[in-house]
């Protein structure tokens, strides 16, 4: 009795503690978040506080905080900018993705469908810095002799490589969405005469419409947070996007390239924080609503 006494206690001990391990590594998760946004607000605090003026933030495109005699820190072009690449990007992105996720998840079977899902894995892997040189060495002189312009660095660019960077999450989560679909909706239609595209197009897209939107909204998040290959590909020039061939500075790609040349503490050091904290809130936002979405799907599944 007491050894099996024993190991009922031994089995307890290591339930619980594989219960902490557990409960630790999910809540690491919202502690770092917290502590990100804490440290981020407390650099751009001051700069909040005595300097921001909201009306020249969010209206003026003129962004000049090294100004010697009248710095500036309009974040219109800026917001513009990262507008202008991530809608591009979400038009190239997702077709391609839905069409991924369509193919993987209702056409391809066995071994070819394992082969599309590693492949896709794979291209979500590769790192943004790759991207960022595709855009940079490839991409770059492609536009120009296509389109006759003299620099390829810009809006349409930066748009395609972000666009191909987002497709892969979005394929993934999107092939997610249709799979959660009872299979018992596809065979009623089928049984009711509904031809293979007609059950997608009339049943499983419609049932999976929140997921799907879910998806896109992750990829529009992931679109906003990325640094290395916009700095490289849309041209860093502080610009009002008119055209998609015109260069365009985003607030990720300000952020990397001003803030190794800033002063600690200085009202530049803190303005680029108050970017920081911007970029936060949207993506946070953008999150937060996905999330919302998918726990609709969730609440509104028989």
């Amino acid at each position: 009795m007491s050894h099996s006494a024993d190991r009922r206690d031994a089995a307890w001990w290591v339930d619980r503690a594989v219960q902490s391990l557990v409960f630790v590594g999910g809540i690491s998760g919202i502690l770092f978040i917290i502590g990100i946004f804490i440290f981020i607000s407390k650099e751009g605090y001051g700069f909040i506080v005595s300097t921001l003026d909201f009306g020249e933030f969010f209206a003026s495109p003129r962004w000049r905080p090294t100004s010697s005699h009248n710095p500036t820190y309009g974040a219109l072009a800026l917001i513009a900018g990262t507008a202008s690449v991530t809608g591009l990007a979400m038009i190239v992105a997702v077709p391609f993705s839905l069409g991924a996720a369509i193919y993987i998840g209702e056409f391809a079977t066995g071994k070819t469908r394992e082969y599309l899902k590693v492949l896709v894995e794979m291209l979500a892997a590769i790192p943004s810095v790759v991207w960022g040189f595709i855009g940079l060495s490839i991409m770059n002189p492609l536009i120009i002799e296509l389109f006759n312009v003299p620099v390829g660095l810009n809006v349409l660019n930066s748009g395609i490589i972000l666009g191909l960077m987002a497709a892969p999450i979005m394929t993934t989560l999107a092939e997610d969405a249709l799979k959660a679909v009872p299979d018992t909706y596809r065979e009623a239609a089928e049984a009711l005469g509904a031809t293979r595209w007609q059950v997608i197009f009339r049943v499983v897209l419609p049932a999976a419409k929140n997921g799907l939107v879910a998806a896109i909204l992750l990829g529009v998040g992931r679109g906003f947070g990325e640094t290395m290959a916009v700095l490289m590909a849309s041209g860093h020039s502080i610009n009002l996007p008119t055209s998609p061939f015109d260069s365009v500075r985003a607030l990720t790609a300000t952020i990397a390239a001003e803030l190794g040349e800033t002063a600690a503490g200085s009202e530049h050091y803190q303005a680029l924080f108050t970017l920081g904290i911007f970029l936060f809130i949207v993506t946070f936002v953008i999150n937060l609503t996905a999330d919302l979405v998918v726990r609709g799907v969730r609440k509104q599944r028989p």
